[in-house]
Formats: structure tokens, C-alpha cells, sequence
């Protein structure tokens, strides 16, 4: 019997899957839409097999170094994956020929598998996670060769796709303007959290430690995340205004973290400021839910200023308020959940960081307003008609 299914072949570089939790969100969706779909990532220490079946999609996995964290690390790494990524994506289609490219970036490079495959018709997506040439200049602060490499590889990525998958407004503004798309081929799907597979457990009272309060950051630590931020906010909370029943607890990994992790030893932190490294989904809910205020404290810049976190609406899961700097994308995002703070103040950040704590009644109010606002417009379930509306744009 012919299987008249069609075939998507998603293509992302910088997690491995399932963990890339919006791509395997996407590949569940189109799987459980009658759709065949095949997946191609890096591997990392915890799923680090070629090949397995997860849920009836086919996962290719390819090897991964390691992470950059500098410009001649991330060129390796990025070559390394486009090898990788051209071999696997020829194994696939001679195995079974897909209809589609579904493209994640970071980075803006699987246009040039596109392209090979679109003579044979394969038509592609561009899923634009993250405006790379912004998040270039957050991370080097410069505008050089790799920065107008970056624009004219996003460019290409936005000219030679069918249709473009935008996460905020401000992204399908690039698309429309920057990208020079027609507005009805660019499709907004947020990253909305899927609040079927939230796993709604207590607080623990012993993550506190014996510390009265918990503040909380969940996310990468790399260079531009703002964790160097986090731990100045912490000092100036610690010992310049003499509050030390706060525990700070930091949830992730990424590049950075050993640098961090060291960095605030030699700030003298360490009794206050946890690193956590990587936790298992459960034990990450349970942190969330154990915290009296979460924080975001990348600066606003034009990368975050047009970005959507999604540890913020992580944060409005469980009903948290949230400090955090001022940005576009992040009122938007958060509404009345939040406290914004502008000019990138780490010292009314720390200032707003107390004042809630001492204040339960807004605190309470915020979280509430927050889950308002994530039931009435931004969770998975209402992303999901954008996707197959883009989907179905693609057929017709």
C-alpha cells in the first residue's frame, strides 16, 4: 500500500531533539496531523544515539564536538553540522523522499540544504527562532565580517524559503521588511508553553535552604543571558544593602557555566547563589513552583528587545511574578506579570527584586495576571492552528 502521508523533514542545529522543546512540540503536532516526519539534530550527553524512534518519528543524529562560545569555534562547529546535515538529509530522502524542509535556526545556514533539495521539489520553512545578526552583536558587541555574513545569510534564508514561522510580531516585521516576505506567507507561532505535559507539582520548602525567600533563573548560561548581571544584582542585594535571607538559584547549563560558577566564588556569593547545572524536568517545575519571584536579567538590547523568552512564560506557568529589564517582546509577553526595569539599572533591578519580596499580596496578583494572560492568548494549544495553517498554506 503507497503511503500517501506527507513527509517533513526537520533540521535543527543547536539542541539535540527531544529536547529542543518547540521543534519536538512542532514534530508531535504534524505526526499527530497525519503527517510523516523524520528529524535531524546534534546529539548531547543524554541523548547521544544515531538513530532511534521516538513516537513514531525518526530521529538522525549527528556528532557535536562541543560548544562554541567564540567566533572560530562556532565556525567549526557550524561546518561540522552542515556536513553532517547535508549527509543526513540525502540518506533520508533516498530512504523515503520528504515534501518539506522545517527549518530551526540558529543558525541561518539549512537554506543551502534547501535549495538543493527544492528542484526536486521539496518546499521550505524557515522557523526563525532567533535573529541572529542582533544576537551576534549581544554576544561580540560589534558589527564586523561575521555580523553582514550573518545578515546576507539571513537574507538568503528568508529569499529562498516558501514560507516564514515567526515567534513574536517584532520577528515577522524582520520577515516582511527585512526579508522582504509577503505578509500573508509569514505565520506567527509563539512559543507557547503545552500546558498538557506541565507536571503542577507543590513547592519544596527545602530548596529554600533555610533562607526565608527564593528568587529564581531558569535558562542557557551562556555569555548573553545576563547571568553576569544576576551575580552583580545578588552583591549589591547581599552587601551593599545588608539582605542576606535571599537564595539565588541559577538552573541551567550552557558555555558559560563554569566560568560563572567560579566567578561567583571569587564575588564571594557562594553561600547565597546556587548553580543547579542541568535538572530533569520535574525537579524543574518543582524549583519554579518553590520560588517567590523569577528573574530575567539579560539586558535589553537589539537582540532581547525584539526576542520572546521562553523561561518568562516558563515563569507564568506557575503563577510567578517577575523582574525583569524592559523590553519590546517582554511586555508583550509577560503584560502585568512583571516588573520592568529600564536603562538597564542592575541596581533598581535589585531594588525591585526586595520590594516585591516584601510585598505578598502583589506578588500574588502578578502570578494571577500572568496565567490570565498565558490562558487567553499564548499557550501551544492556540499556536498549534497558526502551524497548520501555515501547513496548509503550503498544499493549497
Amino acid at each position: 500500500m503507497v503511503d500517501k502521508k506527507k513527509h517533513v523533514l526537520f533540521i535543527v542545529e543547536n539542541n539535540a531533539v527531544p529536547l529542543d522543546v518547540r521543534v519536538w512540540r512542532e514534530a508531535l503536532f504534524l505526526k499527530e496531523h497525519e503527517y510523516k516526519v523524520s528529524v535531524i539534530s546534534p546529539v548531547n550527553n543524554r541523548y547521544f544515539k544515531k538513530y532511534e524512534i521516538i513516537n513514531d518519528i525518526e530521529i538522525y543524529r549527528h556528532p557535536m564536538p562541543y560548544e562554541a562560545n567564540k567566533k572560530a569555534g562556532f565556525m567549526f562547529e557550524y561546518l561540522n553540522a552542515i556536513f553532517w546535515e547535508f549527509y543526513l538529509s540525502i540518506k533520508i530522502f533516498v530512504k523515503k523522499p520528504f515534501h518539506f524542509i522545517h527549518s530551526a535556526n540558529p543558525p541561518d545556514h539549512i537554506f543551502l540544504i534547501a535549495f538543493l533539495f527544492k528542484v526536486l521539489g521539496v518546499k521550505f520553512i524557515f522557523d526563525h527562532h532567533d535573529i541572529c545578526p542582533e544576537n551576534y552583536i549581544a554576544k561580540f558587541n560589534r558589527k564586523d565580517f561575521f555580523y553582514y555574513l550573518l545578515l546576507f545569510f539571513e537574507k538568503l534564508s528568508f529569499k529562498i524559503s516558501d514560507i516564514v514561522i515567526s515567534t513574536n510580531e517584532s520577528y515577522k516585521k524582520i520577515a516582511i521588511e527585512r526579508g522582504k516576505k509577503k505578509k500573508e506567507s509569514v505565520f506567527i507561532v509563539r512559543n507557547g508553553p503545552d500546558l498538557t505535559s506541565v507536571d503542577f507539582v507543590p513547592p519544596n520548602k527545602e530548596l529554600k535552604n533555610g533562607f526565608e525567600y527564593l528568587v529564581v533563573y531558569v535558562g542557557v548560561i551562556g555569555k548573553q543571558d545576563g547571568i553576569e548581571n544576576l551575580l552583580n544584582i545578588a552583591k549589591y542585594i547581599i552587601f551593599e544593602k545588608k539582605v542576606k535571607t535571599i537564595k539565588f538559584l541559577v538552573v541551567g547549563t550552557g558555555p558559560e557555566w563554569n566560568y560563572l560558577v567560579e566567578l561567583s566564588k571569587i564575588m564571594g556569593l557562594e553561600r547565597n547563589v546556587q548553580f543547579t547545572g542541568y535538572i530533569p524536568y520535574r525537579q524543574f517545575y518543582e524549583v519554579i513552583a518553590s520560588a517567590d519571584v523569577c528573574i530575567n536579567p539579560e539586558y535589553r538590547n537589539e537582540f532581547t528587545d525584539k526576542s520572546t523568552m521562553l523561561k518568562i512564560m516558563d515563569y507564568m506557568t506557575f503563577k510567578k511574578p517577575i523582574v525583569q529589564f524592559e523590553t519590546i517582546e517582554g511586555k508583550v509577553t509577560a503584560g502585568n506579570a512583571a516588573l520592568y526595569i529600564k536603562k538597564n539599572d542592575d541596581v533598581k533591578f535589585a531594588e525591585a527584586i526586595i520590594e516585591l519580596l516584601k510585598d505578598k499580596l502583589k506578588r500574588k496578583e502578578m502570578g494571577e495576571a500572568g496565567w490570565l494572560r498565558l490562558c487567553e492568548s499564548l499557550i501551544w494549544k492556540k499556536q498549534q492552528q497558526n502551524l497548520i495553517a501555515a501547513y496548509k498554506y503550503l498544499e493549497n
